[in-house]
């Protein structure tokens, strides 16, 4: 498994195809809600399978919210999503930040806590699905105080 960092004008067409299908295609989120306009703005992830071909994307914003986490269904439970997100942090201690947040599913609650994640707030629906915010402080040493 590789982790590439890059913009979204290098990698649109990758970014959109993961994302139409993760999103559109298994989840109905519209696409409006989906194509923010902000991704030129942010810092995109992509994860390589065996073959080169990419099967997992994510972003970071440069207010520190990490985003559209989208590993394909024949990837997942297989380190695509913890790898990105690792990526994605790291890149965010990188640039200064002191906290990451984000937008958890429900169901993918466990996966960030496992990450140093913590809920805040009570659950809250956004493109029909339930979410909870959630952040990480981001320590020297990585650690969520």
């Amino acid at each position: 498994m590789t982790i590439l960092l890059t913009s979204f004008s290098e990698a649109e067409s990758e970014i959109c195809t993961i994302r139409n299908t993760v999103f559109g295609e298994e989840q109905n989120v519209p696409p409006e809600v989906d194509w923010d306009g902000k991704d030129e703005k942010c810092l995109h992830a992509l994860v390589l399978g065996e073959k080169g071909e990419v099967v997992a994307t994510g972003r970071l914003a440069p207010e520190g919210k990490i985003g559209r986490l989208a590993v394909l269904r024949t990837h997942r439970r297989r380190g695509a999503g913890t790898g990105m997100l690792r990526a994605l942090v790291e890149a965010a201690r990188g640039w200064g930040l002191g906290q990451v947040f984000l937008h958890a599913q429900t169901q993918a609650l466990g996966f960030y806590e496992q990450e140093g994640f913590r809920v805040r707030g009570e659950s809250f629906h956004e493109a029909g699905i339930e979410h909870y915010y959630m952040y990480r402080h981001l320590g020297d040493n990585g650690d969520s105080a």
